[in-house]
């Protein structure tokens, strides 16, 4: 079949997801500079919560520190997510015994009480929420447990100027030190003190600048990184704006999704 793609399409398709960042950055920003200010660094006042100070990019908000996921009790519990594995186990009621994926619309499907609603909840809340379906008609005092076999949400996205960019497992204690190793480092066109990570938070998308040199000379917190964060590294002469951010975001999203194909 002759192709029909243009010759900016064809060249998008050769390159790889590095060397898009890097363009990007480059071109986005300088075509935006003129009515988009730049990322700065935001810091709470008199109190204030991170989200209290955000600044609003439409449905991208910049934050100067990250908070553990939503409804992870400080990120002390792990969210289900699409594609995880559960072992779910009825007590004395062997027939409702089910091993079950989260399906792609988050729901797992249940003998006699049909589909549940389970990505984003935490391993007790889907616990609870199924004895409850289950003790509306069909038992007295059920005690369910549920077991993770398999997650898919325990990977994040590394992507930009680090040498190894790619999705990597994550563990209950990672850090941002920790991926960044595991990717290999920065390249030499990487700024580490332009690192960006970005983190689901109910219905919003956060974001956060890290200094990496400060982290390292021990004068800030090597912050904790959760299953589904995407991490971006900008090139030292990158103007990051929040246009840019988007972009880098996109980017990554994209290659994840790929790479768990």
């Amino acid at each position: 079949m002759r192709c029909t793609c243009g010759p900016v399409t064809k060249l998008l398709s050769l390159m790889p997801i590095r060397m898009i960042l890097i363009g990007v950055a480059t071109i986005v920003l300088h075509a935006c500079s003129a009515s988009t200010s730049s990322v700065t660094s935001y810091a709470p006042e008199n109190g204030e919560s991170s989200l209290n100070v955000a600044a609003q990019y439409e449905d991208l908000q910049l934050v100067p520190k990250l908070p553990p996921p939503n409804n992870t009790n400080q990120g002390a519990d792990e969210l289900i997510a699409v594609n995880d594995l559960l072992e779910i186990d009825v007590f004395q009621v062997d027939d409702l015994d089910r091993t079950v994926r989260v399906d792609p619309k988050g729901n797992i499907s249940m003998s006699l009480i049909g589909r549940v609603a389970a990505a984003g909840k935490t391993i007790p809340d889907l616990e609870s929420e199924i004895e409850r379906l289950y003790g509306v008609n069909y038992l007295q005092k059920p005690e369910v447990t549920v077991f993770m076999k398999e997650s898919s949400g325990n990977r994040i996205t590394i992507d930009g100027e680090v040498r190894k960019p790619g999705i990597y497992p994550t563990s209950s204690t990672s850090t941002l030190l920790e991926i960044i190793a595991v990717a290999g480092g920065f390249t030499k066109l990487a700024d580490d003190r332009k690192l960006y990570v970005y983190r689901a938070f109910g219905d919003k998308k956060l974001v956060a600048n890290y200094d990496v040199k400060q982290i390292r000379a021990g004068k800030a917190r090597d912050p904790r990184i959760f299953g589904g964060d995407v991490i971006v590294s900008f090139t030292s002469d990158a103007k990051v704006a929040a246009q840019n951010l988007k972009e880098a975001l996109g980017i990554a999203g994209r290659a994840a999704f790929i790479g768990t194909l």
